[in-house]
């Protein structure tokens, strides 16, 4: 596994973990789950720094999600895939060194591993309908050839 993937694996189980126990503090919240892990370096670091963009973009995430999670009601989707979504979104709108292709990739093999394949179908249509409306290359990171 990549040390990307295992960043953004524990970034949604720390977004997952927080959605269910949301009465702590972001800096706390990491705190606590951090040393649970055996994760250290560029890893953490990468990590660290999805959870951090998906909180300071929170509220635009979901308004994105919601309007692309047609015929769902957003208080229903399943919270891991919620999480899945958030860190994603998080990715195609405010991370322009991944290339969108990446982000999506790596949210459906995500959500087929934590949730069902019929979560990474759900995730893919709604990844790729956020990936649409950006104004740069799909399988480029901002500034690549």
């Amino acid at each position: 596994m990549s040390l990307r993937r295992l960043g953004r694996e524990c970034a949604v189980q720390f977004l997952y973990q927080h959605h269910v126990d949301a009465g702590t503090s972001l800096n706390k919240a990491l705190e606590l789950f951090w040393p649970l892990r055996e994760i250290e370096g560029p890893t953490r670091e990468f990590a660290d720094a999805l959870i951090r963009g998906v909180f300071e973009h929170l509220a635009a995430i979901d308004e994105k999600i919601k309007a692309y999670a047609d015929n769902w009601d957003f208080e229903r989707i399943a919270t891991v895939d919620l999480a899945i979504l958030r860190l994603a979104v998080y990715e195609l709108l405010y991370r322009d060194d991944i290339p969108p292709v990446v982000s999506i990739n790596e949210g459906i093999e995500i959500a087929k591993r934590f949730s069902s394949e019929e979560s990474g179908r759900f995730v893919n249509g709604i990844l790729d309908r956020v990936r649409k409306d950006l104004l740069r290359p799909a399988r480029h990171a901002a500034g690549g050839s």
